[in-house]
């Protein structure tokens, strides 16, 4: 286990800054999540703490020393890649020795990392297989036993799901946190799966542009977003957003309707109303908030989405089992109060829905 420190961590390449000024502790222990959309910094950022890319500026610290001119080769970090990377010719057991043979490790050491890592990942009767032998998913067991075998201060994990089908991604899901509840280790994965971030971190970073736009524990980024990108960018289907203004009694939707949002003074102007699809009701009597028609239902068996076209704009609306309205049918919707965000003129957000806990 190891802490990982950036400190105004930047890259750039010739004039171009893709990194810009990154601060962060990931205590040790964590499994951290870097999450963000292509094109982000999240695998720059990512390659940077483990060697294979020169930062431009800044100082990356593990448990307190620097580490900026340390080769990769000794830094202490195993990282597994988006590619399995295996080599063809070898057995699995050959591939998982590689490394600790490179590192001149007694022959005895390395059968006995070889045979706990194959235990541990349940491969061991895929020892003396090639990979040409394997499934994806086997492969991948394979690719982080060769990482496990390493004994590192950190695993750094680019994207490594991205290449299974959907069913096998959550089974690998699942096996990696159970890998870090039984070894412990300081974890740090990259992935663009707003799912995989939720579900597994217990520390996300969301990056955009090559900042930081929030860290924090998963519930807390969800349902206390510092910004409208963190609010948009974690959620699936993602949050609600309506134009508003402050009016006298809360925020005057486009529609005209008024939403009683007692510190709509917050803010001034154009600003933003947030509300998440599990927040917004169908309501059967016209004291509801919002007049719309559904323009599309998902089935999802035990949930629906409504796709609602409303005066103040697109909504989407979550509900439990089958959905109570059909395509093309008027509905109305109550939106709590409690549970909505605002957002100011920059995004920024100027009040998280207090009625929601964490």
């Amino acid at each position: 286990m190891a802490t990982l420190e950036l400190d105004r961590v930047v890259k750039r390449y010739g004039t171009v800054e893709v990194i810009h000024g990154v601060d962060l502790v990931v205590p040790s222990g964590a499994f951290c999540v870097f999450v963000g959309p292509s094109g982000c910094g999240k695998s720059t950022l990512l390659r940077m703490i483990a060697g294979l890319e020169a930062i431009t500026d800044g100082e990356i610290r593990i448990d307190g020393v620097r580490v900026n001119e340390v080769p990769a080769a000794r830094r202490g970090l195993a990282m597994v890649f988006q590619s399995y990377a295996l080599y063809p010719h070898m057995t699995v057991r050959q591939n998982l020795a590689f490394g600790l043979e490179n590192l001149k490790t007694p022959k005895d050491e390395i059968a006995r990392r070889v045979a706990e890592a194959a235990r541990m990942l349940r491969i061991e009767e895929l020892l003396d297989r090639r990979p040409k032998a394997l499934s994806g998913g086997q492969r991948q067991r394979v690719a982080i036993g060769r990482a496990v075998v390493r004994e590192p201060k950190i695993f750094l994990f680019d994207e490594p799901l991205s290449n299974l089908d959907a069913e096998l991604r959550v089974q690998m899901r699942i096996e990696l946190q159970a890998l870090h509840e039984r070894l412990g280790n300081t974890m740090i994965y990259v992935t663009h799966d707003q799912v995989e971030a939720m579900t597994m971190a217990d520390l996300i970073v969301v990056l955009s542009k090559g900042r930081i736009e929030q860290a924090g524990p998963p519930l807390e980024l969800y349902h206390r977003p510092a910004n409208l990108f963190v609010a948009g960018f974690l959620g699936s289907p993602k949050m609600n957003f309506l134009p508003v203004r402050a009016a006298e009694g809360g925020v005057r939707l486009a529609s005209g309707d008024l939403l009683p949002i007692a510190d709509a003074a917050l803010g001034a102007g154009e600003l933003t109303l947030g509300v998440r699809p599990e927040h917004l009701f169908l309501a059967a009597d016209g004291s509801a908030t919002l007049a719309g028609r559904v323009r599309l239902v998902e089935h999802l068996g035990a949930e629906s989405y409504l796709h609602v076209e409303t005066a103040a704009g697109p909504l989407t609306v979550r509900t439990a089992g089958a959905a109570r309205a059909g395509s093309g049918e008027p509905v109305r919707l109550r939106i709590p109060p409690e549970a909505c965000h605002l957002f100011g003129p920059d995004g920024r957000t100027l009040r998280a829905a207090p009625g929601v806990s964490l």
